[in-house]
């Protein structure tokens, strides 16, 4: 099984649709999945809240073949995009499969890629078929500049889109921002010329056709595997998180035993600081929502990794603070603690 295609095609299949590859914690989508039809070589990737599927038709001697698929795990798209870059645009690159590989030559070198043969992928002509075929077929279909679209970058976590008729503004509203985009004038879907969705629809016949059954990504995506505990890395994972901790610290605080008055500290600590990195967080995201929202992702980072103790030690002699003070104060506080337990509880 193969098919031919130049280094510069292959090269914009895998560019259209890199950005939307899933995370490791989804192993079917963690890569790219090339699917080939009778007619196209595809390129399909998805991060369970997208899908973009970019097809490259094939040369008439190798349409009709019998279909196949592999994923190009996430690890091998650099070193791949990089061969591929490496060839002139006009280089002609074969793909062909073998058990367990996934082979991309040229005439004079190759890169194999170890790859799962059966490996699933979600029926993504099923699913964008589903999506296509609940559109009415009158619905307004501007078309617009995806190089404007980066613009609206800047604005708010979350932007909703209204799209008004066909060739009048598509409206944009954020929490505290309202904006429009003109489309862009576009021709040549279709016989007529004409930029209708219907033609555009037509133009991929290979999406299954079913508007009985809608399409929902939420449930039908595989679901991610994530490790037991991982920081929160987005805005509203953390403000979840620390209104959890806040709401389990009081009521593990209220139900702490009397004569345990370290726990019952441990308990009220956790949640004042809680709250307090909450109260923080809503401020900082209030006057600066790009801040916000890089700094919970590089908290997060930082909380995986493991070493922010060693770092704010660090922090803190080059505040000039004396954290072994700090730690030799809080062991002797501990020692008088035991101390204490010690007298009310004689040995039997």
């Amino acid at each position: 099984m193969s098919v031919t295609i130049n280094a510069h095609q292959l090269g914009r299949l895998i560019d259209k649709v890199r950005g939307h590859v899933g995370n490791e914690y989804v192993e079917v989508l963690h890569g790219i999945r090339l699917d080939v039809d009778a007619t196209h070589l595809h390129a399909v990737a998805s991060d369970r809240f997208t899908i973009a599927a970019a097809r490259y038709r094939l040369n008439d001697d190798q349409q009709g073949q019998a279909p196949w698929a592999r994923t190009i795990p996430a690890d091998w798209l650099k070193p791949l995009r990089e061969w591929t870059g490496a060839h002139g645009g006009g280089d002609t690159i074969t793909i062909s499969t073998e058990p367990g590989r996934l082979i991309f030559g040229t005439e004079h070198t190759d890169i194999r890629i170890p790859v799962t043969d059966d490996q699933e992928f979600p029926n993504w002509r099923s699913l964008l078929g589903r999506i296509a075929a609940n559109i009415p077929t009158k619905f307004a279909f501007p078309a617009v500049d995806s190089r404007m679209l980066a613009r609206w970058d800047d604005t708010d976590d979350v932007l909703r889109v209204h799209v008004t008729t066909d060739l009048t503004a598509l409206m944009v509203f954020g929490e505290d921002f309202v904006g429009a985009q003109m489309p862009k004038r576009y021709t040549g879907l279709g016989p007529s010329g004409e930029s209708t969705f219907e033609e555009a629809l037509a133009q991929w016949p290979t999406l299954d056709d079913n508007n009985e059954a809608l399409a929902d990504m939420a449930t039908e995506m595989p679901a991610e595997r994530k490790p037991h505990w991982e920081a929160a890395s987005s805005i509203p994972d953390m403000v979840e998180s620390l209104l959890q901790q806040t709401l389990r610290s009081t009521s593990d605080l209220l139900g702490a035993p009397s004569e345990d008055p370290g726990a019952t500290a441990s308990y009220a600590t956790a949640g004042v600081n809680a709250w307090s990195a909450y109260r923080f967080l809503a401020a900082l995201h209030q006057a600066d929502p790009r801040l916000a929202a890089q700094t919970v992702a590089e908290l997060g980072e930082e909380l995986d990794a493991g070493d922010f103790s060693e770092t704010a030690w660090d922090i803190a002699e080059a505040a000039g603070h004396d954290p072994q003070k700090w730690h030799d104060d809080y062991e002797a506080h501990l020692k008088k603690l035991a101390e204490k337990r010690a007298i009310k509880q004689p040995a039997a």
